[in-house]
């Protein structure tokens, strides 16, 4: 006897109904692209450049130009640096780092070299790229050999927060020098004092550090477009505003629909619009538009098209110079502030996206490798430009990719005659980015929860700004961090401790 059969479910179901699809989706173990090295690479990509809120990463991409546009420009014009190529490489640096490590990671010009450049006329092109060639070979090694991690395994918090600090003040007391005093980038020197008026005044450049205050506050956690230190994204602000509003809606319809009632949320809603301002990009592109008021004959120095990338000439000269001059005051800077500072601070900012300092160096190393041949400016990572994107609302890697896109257009349209504007942009505005991404930064070294560790800390940072020099203030502070540790041992305190205290986090 047969058994009847029974019906068959999914002719039961209803077309119309919506459909639930299946929490676990069924993996194709048959199909490897689904699953391979190259699928999941290209998965982190994508993830990595997701931009969280479009504003506040486009305001984010701002936050690094005080830094990089005055160093690039001081070169461009007193030492012949290829503009073009530069923007060109630099470009490409942060879209692939951005796809990296899916952080605003920036790409800065190595500060050290640059220095030396502007002060040593007989430092030329060719010594800048040899020194930057240099450095990167000897961050790469130290990369590829483990002894950069090891490195930053054994320096304590207390002496990178030193470090921090010490970076920070100097940017902002440049900044301050950018706002106060006329500058002449291509020697690197302040002249008298500006004036009060006109397009690059002390009332506009006042002006506009309390229209970030404004917008930005302190860097209130709060904050959507562009907050500081554990600041929200935009759209989930926007959400949660949207239902506050809603839920007052209500309350205002069914008990008071009054002219107040009307008032308030009319006023929320201007502070909504008011503090997701993309303050940076706002003052950035103020200060484009007054570089043509300020010399409106400088769009017919304009050249539309790429500079002609070339091969730079070395001489066995060129190699010592570049290395003596160049690649050994830029390495204890490299070292501390563009790998070790910015593996700390990105743990700080991004929890849960602790970066090795061996990925760190490796990329230092090959952004210059592959650069330093055609006359691309030395770069670096920097917890200074990593500070100001953050401070102004950079979150993922698709901000600095913005940016990276932006160098890339303006590198192969404009080339080198891009410098004629930029030197017509106001350096009191560039001063005022300096100065937040310079506090930003600074901010880094609050979490010293003892005496003993600000006390390091405060001696690193002395030394390292009197002296100019980081290595020395890094010297001072390890000195006085062993010598506050024996004297604890002496005191019977176990050796176990000796690092632990104030040791940085993997």
């Amino acid at each position: 006897m047969a058994l009847p059969i029974p019906p068959n479910p999914i002719s039961t179901i209803d077309p119309e109904a919506p459909q639930i699809a299946n929490a676990t989706p069924i993996s194709n173990t048959n199909n490897p692209s689904s699953s391979g090295p190259a699928f999941i690479a290209m998965q982190k990509v994508k993830t990595n450049l997701v931009l969280r809120s479009k504003w506040a990463e486009l305001n984010g991409a701002m936050g690094d130009l005080g830094t990089y546009i005055p160093i690039v420009l001081a070169l461009t014009l007193s030492r012949n640096l290829n503009l073009g190529t530069t923007l060109i490489f630099t470009g490409i640096y942060n879209i692939v780092t951005g796809a990296i490590y899916g952080v605003p990671m920036p790409v800065q010009p190595m500060k050290s070299i640059a220095a030396v450049a502007l002060a040593d006329p007989t430092f030329s092109v060719p010594e800048i790229m040899a020194s930057g060639i240099l450095t990167g070979a000897v961050l790469l090694v130290l990369g590829l050999t483990g002894l950069m991690q090891l490195a930053y395994t054994l320096i304590p918090l207390s002496v990178v927060r030193g470090i921090q600090l010490a970076q920070g003040l100097s940017f902002a007391l440049t900044a301050v020098k950018y706002v106060r005093k006329v500058q002449d980038l291509p020697k690197s020197k302040s002249l008298e004092e500006r004036n009060w008026l006109g397009f690059d005044g002390l009332v506009l450049a006042i002006a506009c550090v309390c229209f970030i205050v404004v917008v930005n506050g302190a860097g209130d956690k709060d904050r959507s477009c562009g907050g500081g230190v554990g600041g929200g994204d935009v759209e989930s602000e926007r959400n949660s505003n949207s239902n506050f509003d809603s839920n007052a809606s209500v309350i205002v319809v069914v008990g008071d629909d009054s002219d107040e009632g009307r008032t308030s949320r009319i006023g929320r809603r201007v502070k909504n619009v008011v503090f997701s301002l993309p303050s940076a990009f706002i003052v950035f592109v103020l200060g484009v538009i007054l570089a043509f008021v300020r010399r409106p004959q400088v769009v017919r120095e304009i050249k539309l098209g790429p500079s002609s990338i070339e091969v730079v000439k070395f001489t066995k000269h060129v190699w010592k110079e570049g290395f003596v001059k160049g690649t050994i005051p830029q390495l204890p800077l490299s070292i501390l502030n563009s790998v070790i500072a910015v593996c700390k601070l990105t743990s700080d900012l991004f929890p849960g996206k602790d970066f090795s300092a061996t990925s760190l160096s490796v990329t230092v190393g090959l952004m210059n490798l592959a650069g330093g041949w055609f006359g691309a400016m030395p770069c670096c990572h920097g917890a200074g430009g990593l500070a100001g994107q953050y401070k102004f609302g950079g979150r993922s890697g698709g901000c600095v990719a913005i940016l990276g896109a932006a160098k890339l257009v303006l590198g192969f349209v404009l080339g080198s005659s891009l410098a004629h504007i930029f030197n017509q942009f106001p350096v009191g505005i560039l001063g005022v980015l300096l100065l937040f991404a310079g506090i930003e930064l600074a901010m880094a070294s609050r979490d010293m929860k003892n005496k003993q560790d600000s006390f390091v800390m405060l001696i690193c940072t002395a030394v390292s700004l009197v002296g100019s020099s980081a290595a020395l203030g890094f010297l001072s502070g390890i000195l006085v961090f062993l010598i506050l540790r024996l004297r604890d041992w002496t005191k019977g305190k176990p050796l176990s401790s000796f690092w632990l205290r104030g040791s940085p986090r993997l």
